[in-house]
Formats: structure tokens, C-alpha cells, sequence
């Protein structure tokens, strides 16, 4: 495993972090002894860094990490987590869900915590609680160590939210395909200019450009290539390329995925991919966006839906539908959404009832009732 330095606090972390936003799963729940065990064989091959947050897996990953750490891994990780900025209505919920987060875990304090998934609306309403009080507050009293934000808004309210206060390290999606999105390559090197660590999450934009069998029209790219790799593999060279980056949070929840995401780790550098595999990657950023019809990571942000549409799923469905275009393709969504290989529950997206729930939550503020719409009309 290598290892990169945060500029403010000295410390070594790893550049391959575990994720636990996408934990196994058996059925409806996770698997709890599969997770447990995946999270500490990481750890064991050198991953320092585990991040989770209050409402990854309606609430239970925060808890499943605190189990992984007992028995001596606590010591070997730096933990991060985040406050559910949404839920505050007061300066006493930022207390209350702080105190319930070291409780969940099993610890006495938070290494790196993040003020979650802000954008403008968010931050505007954080400070108006007093939240850098609060984190001030909390590091007084080591319930926090470092103090950070993820991010999911406009370049413009990055920047000033950056500039508002002395973080340690954000958190922002980075990946090839978003490099103008969000915060995107300008707020990276921002990040980096202020000494703030910065953490990438979606690296492999919820798996999609990790596909081990993409698009003809993808494949065709990657063939001309002269060092050969898979698509997850040029994804995390492409990031850890770049010396801004200080750790790539992968939602590994298969032991091939963490087996592969750790030997990719162990040799990746900074400025190590040549002119023409960047060239490369470009056109393959290019055609994922030509065949792409909507803009979604799976993160599960928009979930639960009040009219049971299985949203990601749907979108996951369409896009390889889009990418691949074959009959299957659509026979599988029909499949997947019936209920009967998961919930019981049908989830098409014609059940939409446009209440407008999922707008609120979406980081990627995709229109999902518009989008719902136009996978019904190709899928059913």
C-alpha cells in the first residue's frame, strides 16, 4: 500500500480508502460477517483510511464499522463519518447526532469528520446554526480531530465554502467523466492550493466505467491501448496520476474488487500515465457521455421512494440498455424491477406519482421524475 501525506496534520493515509456506503449485502440487509471481514482484510493489507456516514444503509453501516474496529483494528485506521447537515434544525441536533455517532462506532472520538453533502442552500443553512462553532466545540473537547465537508454543488459555492473556514480535507466526486461536474478538476486543485487533503468519492462513477465488459464502443478504445488494464484499473491510475489527491474511497463489496482495487494501489504513481493513454481516456470520457442518458451514480440518495420505484435501479437498467442496446438488456430491467429478485415489491419507474421527494436529495440534481419518464417509454 502507498500512502500520502495530509499537508495540515501530518498524517499518512492511505490513497486507497474502503468505502462503506455499498456494504455486501444478504437480502435486504447487510452481511454483517462478510462486511466485518472484508473491512478488516483491508486494513490488514495496509487500507488506513474507512469512511462511512449517519444514513449509509438506512443507518446500520456507522454500527457494522464499530463492530469491524474491535478487537485492535481501531488502532490501526483513521475513521471519518459525517454530520446529516439535512437533519439540522438546531445548534442541539449537531450535538445530538455527533454524541449518537460516537456511540454507533464505539469510540471516543472521530478522526476526520465531514459536514455532508454540502452545496450553497446547505452551507448558507449550517452556518446559520452556528456549525463552525460546533466543530470548533467539538475538537475542544476531542470528540472530532479534523474538521471537513463533502460536496455536492457548484464550483462557485465550493470555493467559498473553502474559504470560509480552516479545513483539514473535503471530500468531492472526482472521476474521469466528472471532471467538470461539481467541484470537478478547478475545485480539486483549489483544495490543493489551500494545503486541504482532498478525498474522492464515485471514482468509478457508481461502477459504471468499471464495467469489466463495456460497450462495444468502449471496448474499442481501451483495445488501442498499448499496456493493457482493465477499466477499474485505468480509472484509479487516472486518479492517483494526480498529486492533488490524497485518498480514493472505493465501495468495495466483493473480495475480487478489494483484491484488485489493492494490487492497483500498490503500484500506482503520480504523472505515470503518458500523453497518449491520457488521450486515450479522454475519448473514452467522450463516448461514455455520447452513450450515456442519465447522469447517476447509484448512490441511493433518492431512496426510499414513496411510490416503491426502485430509482438507481432504473437508471442502471437504462443506461446499459443505452451502452449496449441489447434486447436483454430491457428484458432484465422488467425482471428486476417485478420485486422477485430482491424487496417482493414491483419498482418500475411508471409508478412515479411526480411527488417531487427524490428532487431534494439527489446530489446529482438529476430531474428524476422527467428521466423516470423516459425510461418507462424506452423499458416498458
Amino acid at each position: 500500500m502507498q500512502y500520502r501525506i495530509v499537508p495540515k496534520n501530518g498524517d499518512q493515509l492511505s490513497i486507497l480508502g474502503f468505502g462503506c456506503m455499498r456494504l455486501p449485502m444478504k437480502g435486504s440487509a447487510i452481511d454483517e460477517d462478510r462486511a466485518i471481514k472484508q473491512i478488516r482484510y483491508a486494513i490488514d493489507k495496509g487500507v488506513n483510511y474507512v469512511d462511512t456516514a449517519w444514513p449509509y444503509h438506512e443507518g446500520h453501516s456507522e454500527r457494522i464499522l464499530g463492530l469491524a474496529l474491535k478487537d485492535g483494528y481501531r488502532d490501526k485506521v483513521k475513521i471519518a463519518t459525517k454530520l446529516p447537515t439535512w437533519l439540522i434544525k438546531s445548534y442541539s441536533d449537531m450535538d445530538f447526532y455527533l454524541n449518537a455517532q460516537l456511540e454507533k462506532l464505539g469510540v471516543k472520538s472521530i478522526d476526520y469528520y465531514l459536514l455532508h453533502g454540502l452545496d450553497g442552500g446547505l452551507w448558507d443553512r449550517a452556518k446559520n446554526h452556528d456549525v463552525l462553532k460546533f466543530l470548533d466545540k467539538a475538537k475542544i473537547e476531542k470528540r472530532i480531530v479534523n474538521a471537513g465537508f463533502s460536496f455536492h454543488g457548484l464550483y462557485n459555492d465550493f470555493t467559498r465554502i473553502v474559504d470560509s473556514y480552516n479545513w483539514v480535507f473535503c471530500q468531492i466526486q472526482y472521476n474521469y467523466l466528472d471532471t467538470e461536474y461539481q467541484a470537478g478538476r478547478k475545485g480539486l486543485k483549489y483544495a490543493a492550493s489551500k494545503k486541504i487533503a482532498v478525498m474522492i468519492m464515485e471514482p468509478l462513477r457508481g461502477g459504471t466505467i468499471a464495467l469489466p465488459e463495456p460497450s462495444p464502443k468502449i471496448a474499442d478504445i481501451w483495445v488501442e491501448a498499448k499496456t493493457k488494464r482493465t477499466p477499474a484499473e485505468w480509472a484509479f491510475r487516472w486518479l492517483w496520476n494526480q498529486s492533488e489527491i490524497t485518498t480514493v474511497l472505493s465501495g468495495m463489496n466483493n473480495e475480487s474488487d478489494i483484491e484488485e482495487n489493492l494490487a492497483i494501489a500498490d503500484s500506482s504513481k503520480t504523472d505515470e500515465l503518458s500523453s497518449s493513454e491520457l488521450k486515450l481516456i479522454g475519448r473514452v470520457k467522450d463516448k461514455y457521455h455520447e452513450l450515456m442518458k442519465v447522469n447517476c451514480t447509484g448512490c441511493g440518495y433518492c431512496m426510499p421512494c414513496p411510490a416503491n420505484v426502485m430509482i438507481p435501479m432504473c437508471f442502471e437498467e437504462y443506461n446499459k440498455y443505452s451502452m449496449f442496446g441489447r434486447p436483454e438488456n430491457a428484458m432484465f430491467y422488467k425482471i428486476r424491477m417485478s420485486g422477485h429478485l430482491g424487496t417482493g415489491k414491483p419498482g418500475y419507474a411508471s409508478q412515479c406519482i411526480e411527488c417531487g421527494a427524490c428532487l431534494k436529495r439527489c446530489p446529482q440534481h438529476i430531474q428524476i421524475p422527467k428521466a423516470l419518464k423516459e425510461v418507462s417509454s424506452i423499458l416498458e
